[in-house]
């Protein structure tokens, strides 16, 4: 059952100017179902429609005030994770989660950009697992990740769903949305939540056709985040975002470009 209040989602994740992606679109979409959005830098990116040129983490000390010049003044009912930074980045937000008691916490971190920009070292990522895994109340990450976190060569099918979540649950996730964007599957894009000692929830859509890809993780995380303030179980709160996210994609309008060499212009959700 929702709430009667606004409820309010704190955004922790990378700027990108071009705003398809990051603390700008995130703040879009709890606004667009009906949330109230805050938003705490980690990193300034230079960015388009192209990829990723630049990134500049936030300092620490400055990262750290925002976090608590928010936290002290507003009860914050749900929390999404992007782009983290680095490891020092993730003890300061491991910190703020635990001294402020924030629940309903959505882990969505992309390692490396669609246009191949690192995001997060490895001593980033192994403190990822070892501090926010036990926190957060899901993870969603898409196949190339599950696979850079495991180790693993999995392509996204339906039997290797459970042994995929085993794994990260292993690594401490108490709820895993494994994403199917990147499967081989061209008719459908099938996403699945496992639970442990539960069977796999299959959340199936078709593909839409569109040459948007850019930020749909963010999207779909700060879209489940939203539905778990307005009080809605985890089940319910990934099925209204997998909606939201086939909705938008599939009435994405069209940007103009400077450039000339696509074969189309570039399209954006219409949030």
């Amino acid at each position: 059952m929702e709430n009667s209040f606004t409820p309010t989602v704190l955004t922790i994740a990378g700027s990108d100017p071009y705003g398809g992606a990051g603390v700008q679109v995130d703040c879009k979409v709890i606004h667009a179902l009906g949330g109230y959005a805050l938003s705490v830098v980690t990193a300034s990116t230079a960015q388009n429609s192209t990829g990723v040129k630049d990134v500049w983490v936030t300092p620490t000390v400055h990262f750290e005030m925002q976090l608590e010049t928010l936290l002290d003044d507003i009860k914050v009912d749900a929390l999404k994770i992007g782009m983290l930074g680095n490891a020092e980045k993730i003890k300061s937000i491991t910190k703020y989660i635990k001294k402020y008691y924030i629940q309903n916490i959505v882990l969505d971190t992309p390692f490396v950009s669609t246009s191949g920009k690192v995001l997060l070292g490895t001593s980033g990522i192994e403190s990822m697992v070892q501090n926010l895994f036990p926190l957060a109340n899901l993870i969603t990450p898409n196949i190339p990740e599950v696979n850079a976190l495991l180790g693993t060569n999995y392509e996204g099918k339906e039997d290797e769903i459970e042994s995929m979540a085993e794994g990260l649950f292993d690594l401490g996730a108490k709820a895993v949305l494994l994403k199917g964007g990147h499967s081989q599957d061209n008719e459908y894009a099938t996403d699945y939540l496992v639970t442990p000692h539960n069977e796999p929830i299959v959340y199936r859509s078709l593909r839409v056709d569109t040459f948007h890809t850019h930020g749909t993780g963010c999207v779909l995380s700060s879209a489940i985040s939203t539905g778990l303030a307005k009080g809605l179980n985890l089940e319910d709160s990934v099925q209204k975002a997998k909606d939201f996210l086939y909705q938008r994609l599939a009435s994405a309008f069209t940007l103009q470009l400077k450039y000339t060499n696509k074969n189309q212009d570039r399209k954006e959700p219409l949030l």
